[in-house]
Parts: C-alpha cells; structure tokens; sequence
C-alpha cells in the first residue's frame, strides 16, 4: 500500500506543476488518496512498514500542502492532515499515547510548509498590488498629460478656427474647412474629456457595447450618413465591447483617410456563434476619391497603409481577433473602403 501512495503522491506533484492544471485540485486528490490508505489499515487491523515509499510519500505531499496553501489556504488542510496521521500505518494498534505524540510531531512539518506556502502567498499578494499602483500611477501620469498638453494644443487650434470664422466674407470653401475644423476639435476635445475620465476612474463601469452604436453613429459626423443596421443579440459583455471597438476603429480610418466620404454603412449581424461586421465607405461625395486620400489604406497589403498613417489600430484587432478564433480584414471596396470583421460570440 506504501508503494501505491507514493506513485499517487509522485503523479500528483508532477500534475500539479502543469500550467493548465491549478494545483489545488492535485493536493486534494493526493491527500484524499493518502488518508484513504491510510484509513485501509486500522478498518482492516492490519499494520503497515515504514518502507522506502513512504519517505517518498511524505515530502511528495508536503510538497503539496505548500502549494495548496499558497494558492488556496483550506485546500492546505487535506494533503496536511494526511502528512499528520500517516504514521497510523506503523502504530496501529499502539498505545494511545504514542498515537497521539506520533501524529503531533509528524503535523509540526504539514505546519511548517503550510507556513511557507501562506508566506509565498502573502509574497504574491504584495506583488499584484504593486503592479497595480504601478498601472494606476501610469494611467494617472497619461492623464494628466493628456489634460496638460494635447488638450491645450487641441484647444488652441479650436479657437484659431472659430477666430478666423469670424473673418468677413470668406469663400464659401472656405468656410466649410474651418467650420469641420472647429467641430472636428470639439469632438476631439469631448474624447480627451472621456478618455481622461477613464484613466482616472479606471473602475467606473464596462466598456461601451453593441447599445452605444447608435451614439457613436450619430455622434461622428454631421456631413457624413451613417447608416446603421444591427441585429445581434444575447452575446457576452466583451464580444459587445468587442464590436464597437472594431466599428469605432472603423470609422476612425474613414476619418483619416476618406475625409470626403459622404456616406458610412455599418452592419452587425449574429450567425451562429460569430458576429459580423461590416463598415463601408463610398470614399467620396459620389466618386472616386482622390488618390491622396486612399493610398495610403490601400498599399502594401492589407493593414501596411494603416501602419503608415493611421497607426496600428486595425492590425492590431487583427491579430487580436485572430487569437480568440475571430478574423479582421480591409481592403478598397467600390469606389471606398470596406472593413469586414467576425467576432466568437
């Protein structure tokens, strides 16, 4: 019976240290198997010996005792008890006495790593927290400079616009340039509001979903129709959250790159198990756009343009999309651009 409590223990503490595998679930079942045979010699009134085996039992789950109160303290108490009343193989029937003082000294070990494995954790717990007053100190810094520094550039540009409106006579193109200039700051503004709230309420709420679409639609551009049809439904918090990051980067290339675009289509549908999304531009106020405006989305593969330009917002849901199952894609679609996107539900 030794011989088969230490295989047990041994393949226990091998399961233990597998990534996928949390190690509680081994200290409990090797512990669980460790007091069963225990319990198998006095029920069965025979008597045990203190074989080779067992010395290979009794560190395999010590060994396990730390590791459970490391991660889980009461899952500790399991592996732990069986460490205590291991002796009970080898004394059984004995006197009470040296009963009771064989199991004592043998639980003064099961304490001892049970300390260590409680001081790992508080080790572990001081570091998570330290990571995260580290974030926060960052998210806090990126605040603040994006409150000292790109709003006050973004407002200084705002207010040459409105001044030069007030300019008489200007050519009617004129105007127009300035009057998207001075909303196109607004909204600049307004984001640097909320992104700067965000930093430094980073616990205020989810993330916006599939149900701020139609804000997000209506909020982007007073010269361009974006025409949104949605029809998913019952899908998980981040697969929504998911969809308006992909429909908000979307768009936010259409303003970059296709700033004549009069015309945005936007879909999301559910089949199955993936969402679909597609958003499309007509690149232009009713005609091809002009070569200045889409070279850049549309050159050296699929994402190359974006790199160049637009930073990495596309590509990177790409690759991202890509290692949860679901894909992202762009390319000239018509006389505009189409990005078309799955998200797993």
């Amino acid at each position: 019976m030794n011989l088969v409590g230490a295989v047990v223990q041994l393949c226990a503490l091998v399961v233990a240290f597998r990534p996928r595998v949390p190690p509680v679930y081994s200290a409990v079942g090797g512990g669980a198997v460790s007091l069963a045979i225990t319990a198998y010699h006095p029920l069965t009134g025979t008597r045990g010996d203190a074989t080779f085996w067992l010395l290979i039992e009794v560190p395999a789950l010590l060994a396990l005792t730390m590791l459970a109160a490391r991660r889980a303290p009461l899952a500790a108490l399991v592996p732990g008890l069986a460490v205590s009343t291991i002796l009970l193989r080898m004394v059984w029937p004995g006197p009470p006495s040296l009963i009771l003082a064989g199991c004592a000294g043998w639980s003064l070990g099961a304490i001892g790593v049970a300390a260590a494995g409680l001081y790992l954790r508080s080790l572990d717990g001081n570091r998570r927290r330290a990571v995260a007053q580290a974030v926060r100190d960052q998210r806090l810094a990126l605040a603040r400079d994006l409150h000292d520094f790109v709003a006050h550039d973004v407002s200084g540009m705002l207010v040459q616009a409105q001044a030069a409106r007030l300019a008489p006579e200007l050519p009617p193109r004129i105007e127009d340039a300035l009057r998207r200039i001075e909303e196109g700051g607004q909204r600049a503004l307004t984001s640097l509001d909320r992104t700067v709230h965000m930093l430094n309420e980073p616990a205020r709420g989810p993330a916006p979903g599939i149900d701020g679409l139609r804000d997000l639609a209506d909020g982007f551009s007073p010269t361009v129709q974006v025409n949104l049809a949605v029809e998913a439904e019952q899908i998980s918090r981040e697969a929504s959250a998911t969809v308006y990051r992909v429909v908000t980067e979307a768009l936010t290339n259409v303003r970059r790159h296709a700033p004549r675009a009069s015309t945005v289509d936007i879909a999301v549908t559910r089949e199955g198990n993936m969402i679909h999304i597609q958003v499309h531009d007509d690149g232009g106020s009713g005609g091809q756009a002009e070569a200045g405006d889409r070279g850049d989305r549309s050159g050296g593969g699929r994402f190359a343009g974006l790199g160049r330009r637009g930073g990495f917002g596309l590509a990177g849901l790409a690759e991202v999309l890509g290692t949860v199952g679901g894909s992202l894609s762009a390319g000239p679609h018509g006389t505009g651009w189409r990005v078309t996107a799955t998200v797993p539900v």
